[in-house]
């Protein structure tokens, strides 16, 4: 590194290659493929769905999830986009995505209406469904592609929540309900409502300071988490960006005790000096990310350390190969990841296949889990998730198909089956 500065360096690291086994594979088969169809349609519960299918000439498919609730466009860009892939091979993920970017010029050179990274959530769905089209054309799980395995399981949490922190016996009750749960979690995030809500009626949505009676709340609250459901499960504490800088300190320090796994998202979404504050401020880890896009939105906060834990949603942050590239900028300082993660049971089974790739990784958060529609959304043979963990897969690409049945259950109006 004699020579370089910190920015030199993670410019470098920010322009990795190919992972060198994927490079291998698809050489040989370069120009023997081409992509003849983009598909996408809408499932609806809970949440809003949308799910890419790219069908490339021999009939093999590969599937995928872009962003869902809210999922207004998504759907539409990606079928917009449709014009910039078909005909193109699936192998080139890396040029297909980067040339999406490209200051608004199409793969044949043609003028569109825009870059299309200004359309991430449909870009980061279709870069996935490459991925899975791409180990399925090779007969490779997509883990390999990425470069190898480093775990056999990924950690996943839920969003069990008491109804009443500040309420020992719901507390209680809240403890006895995860521990019960047969998806076996062992790790928590949920927020703090407000005490003043009920006194006043509700905040000042303007307002990012808390009172004091507040923060003792917070801390009170969590402590009687802790008690209840002892030192084997792990909590995090969820915040949405709502808070000043001294309040997030005051937070941190009120919650401090018991030992958190993270404090998330207590700043405003974007990068200034007061993330670096917070951290060198915090004793509990600081964790961000849902919201930011590429190399270039988590830059920042690695190379100032502003953050603890990454948390990138692979459907916000360019996919697979592009996350991938995040999480190795990260581990130069030192930074592990974790993702956020609101999909359906097959973005959590996406996730956590990537995330099988990732050196450096701690837990995918997830909504499925429950024993409900949602996890039967997949065709697996049993539990998808047990003991608080999912499968590395090692079948082609992710390994995975829809239960058509599930999905024709569960179609958003208006929408058919890969139509």
């Amino acid at each position: 590194m004699l020579g370089l500065t910190r920015r030199d360096f993670i410019r470098t690291a920010a322009c990795a290659v190919l992972p060198e086994t994927y490079r291998l594979l698809a050489e040989p088969e370069k120009g023997r493929y081409t992509i003849r169809d983009v598909q996408s349609m809408l499932i609806s519960g809970p949440r809003t769905y949308t799910l890419v299918r790219l069908v490339a000439n021999n009939g093999v498919a590969g599937i995928a999830e872009a962003y869902g609730s809210p999922a207004i466009g998504v759907k539409e860009q990606i079928l917009d986009l449709k014009p910039l892939l078909v005909g193109k091979d699936p192998l080139a993920i890396d040029v297909i995505y980067t040339h999406l970017g490209e200051g608004g010029k199409s793969l044949s050179g043609t003028r569109t209406d825009g870059s299309a990274h200004s359309l991430m959530r449909a870009a980061s769905g279709i870069e996935m469904a490459l991925w899975d089209l791409s180990g399925r054309l090779l007969g490779q799980p997509v883990t390999t592609l990425l470069g190898g395995r480093f775990r056999d399981r990924v950690r996943v949490y839920d969003h069990q929540a008491p109804k009443n922190m500040l309420d020992k016996s719901s507390c209680r009750e809240w403890a006895a309900k995860v521990k019960e749960n047969k998806s076996g979690f062992t790790a928590h995030k949920f927020g703090f409502p407000h005490t003043s809500q009920a006194q006043d009626g509700g905040r000042d949505p303007g307002n990012r300071v808390l009172s004091t009676k507040e923060i003792i709340n917070i801390g009170k609250g969590y402590e009687n988490c802790r008690e209840a459901v002892g030192w084997d499960h792990d909590i995090m504490v969820h915040c949405h960006w709502e808070y000043d800088l001294r309040t997030s300190i005051q937070i941190a320090e009120a919650v401090a005790p018991m030992k958190p796994l993270w404090l998330e998202d207590p700043l405003p979404v974007d990068y200034s000096e007061s993330w670096k504050r917070l951290v060198a401020s915090s004793r509990v880890a600081i964790c961000t990310g849902e919201n930011l896009e590429r190399r270039q939105g988590f830059k920042d906060f690695i190379i100032n350390q502003g953050a603890d834990i990454l948390n990138p949603d692979l459907r916000n942050s360019g996919g697979f190969l592009e996350t991938k590239r995040i999480a190795d900028m990260a581990d130069v300082f030192g930074l592990p990841l974790c993702n956020h993660n609101t999909g359906s049971q097959l973005h959590t089974w996406a996730t956590c296949q990537w995330a099988g790739a990732i050196r450096d990784y701690m837990t995918c958060e997830t909504v499925t889990g429950q024993g409900g529609w949602m996890d039967q959304l997949l065709a697996l043979n049993g539990p998808y998730i047990q003991h608080g963990f999912v499968h590395v897969n090692d079948k082609p690409g992710l390994g995975v198909d829809l239960d058509p049945d599930t999905v024709k259950a569960h179609l958003a109006a208006g929408e058919n089956w890969w139509g």
